[in-house]
């Protein structure tokens, strides 16, 4: 609310028009505080001095009401150069502040958006990663495939040769019998010679 009243474009034509305002009354009142200063110096100093001396009652008391004025001029001055100087700190602490609030609501304004920017960024990150693995794995599979066949020709040329070879070994099998009984026959023989020379002898 104070910052759309503070926005109206009447205070920014006032404001060089009050900033030379405000230091032409701060200079008045310094300048009226320094002269109570010196009232009130000089009329203590005739005070005590008619004092001493014990003049007229009539004198005395005009005296002191010229220490009276210059004293309460010299609280009114110093008491208002004061609070003119408080007001100016605190119109600058207030301005200060308004800026610091606004800047502070851009910067928030700016983070919830990059938090935005963020958290979008990282979905569609996220996104791309599943893409890419899932791609990845597809590729995975597909050498697998190839590698399966692969695996299927050798099973069947094992195969094959393990037929060939239980082939050979069975061949092999029926030839030893074969001369085993080739031996034996043989054997027989051997021994009907032995048998016929021992009977020639």
């Amino acid at each position: 609310r104070w910052q759309k009243i503070f926005t109206i474009s009447l205070w920014s034509k006032m404001a060089v028009f009050w900033n030379k305002m405000f230091l032409t009354i701060i200079v008045l009142l310094i300048v009226l505080f320094l002269d109570a200063v010196r009232e009130v110096r000089k009329y203590s100093a005739v005070h005590v001095n008619e004092k001493a001396i014990n003049v007229n009652t009539n004198a005395f008391d005009h005296i002191q009401m010229k220490l009276f004025r210059s004293q309460r001029n010299l609280y009114l001055s110093g008491f208002s150069l004061f609070l003119w100087l408080v007001l100016r700190r605190t119109v600058t602490l207030l301005t200060q502040l308004a800026k610091g609030m606004a800047s502070h609501a851009a910067l928030e304004m700016q983070v919830n958006d990059a938090t935005e920017a963020a958290k979008k960024y990282m979905a569609e990150n996220e996104r791309l990663q599943e893409a890419l693995s899932e791609k990845e794995s597809s590729k995975k599979k597909e050498p697998a495939g190839a590698a399966d066949e692969k695996l299927k020709k050798e099973v069947e040329h094992l195969k094959a040769e393990l037929q060939k070879t239980s082939n050979a070994f069975h061949k092999a099998n029926d030839e030893v019998t074969a001369v085993k009984k080739q031996s034996e026959g043989l054997k027989r023989e051997y021994d009907n010679l032995m048998k016929e020379y021992e009977r020639l002898q």
